[in-house]
């Protein structure tokens, strides 16, 4: 199963230039079986997104992008989360309070909304971004450095805005799944890889 795990949609972005429809859409032409919104403090399109899926038979899976005071955090399986901006740790403790999933997301861009430093100190994260297509390639692999010092999961994906960078990277997973249920479940349970399109396919790769 590969699936882009972080995207901006327009409707709860600002910053984003893509609809739903166009995210699908190139999604499905690059060969994904599912993408994932992460949209800015937002999980306002979840029942569009719900909707929308069950239309077009893909799976759409609806978190959120929280920016906690120590960085920018990507979470699943949760409700709700805080309206204002807390500390990561109370805000991985919910997460996982809920049977949830989050990634540090572009630790070490140089934006000051990774978590840099504070990989190593908070505690019930699940995953690193180590390939995110929007950060530089030196940033992406001390990223990858650090997952690998923590043992966690790898993740790869575009934070696209824009079409042309939709599925730029995106993540492994060994089974197909079809509803975040699952998704979760097997988020949890496998050991995932990041993947790089080539232009023609994607090469699923440990190191870049």
């Amino acid at each position: 199963m590969l699936v882009d795990m972080h995207l901006h949609e327009k409707t709860c972005s600002s910053d984003s230039f893509l609809s739903l429809e166009e995210i699908v859409t190139i999604a499905r032409a690059r060969g994904l079986d599912a993408v994932c919104i992460t949209d800015h403090d937002s999980m306002g399109l979840r029942d569009y997104a719900a909707e929308y899926s069950r239309k077009v038979g893909f799976p759409i899976f609806v978190g959120v992008e929280f920016f906690s005071l120590q960085g920018d955090i990507t979470a699943w399986g949760i409700e709700n989360f805080p309206d204002h901006r807390i500390d990561a740790q109370p805000f991985i403790d919910q997460v996982n309070a809920a049977g949830g999933f989050c990634v540090s997301c572009h630790p070490f861009r140089n934006n000051k909304r990774g978590l840099e430093e504070h990989l190593r100190k908070v505690k019930g994260l699940h995953g690193v971004e180590v390939l995110n297509g929007s950060t530089d390639l030196e940033a992406n692999r001390t990223a990858l450095r650090y997952c690998r010092e923590l043992g966690l999961q790898a993740i790869g994906a575009s934070d696209a805005h824009v079409p042309e960078n939709v599925a730029k990277y995106v993540t492994w997973l060994p089974e197909r799944v079809d509803d975040l249920t699952d998704f979760l479940a097997q988020l949890h349970s496998c050991t995932t890889k990041p993947a790089i399109w080539n232009g023609s396919a994607y090469d699923v790769v440990e190191t870049f």
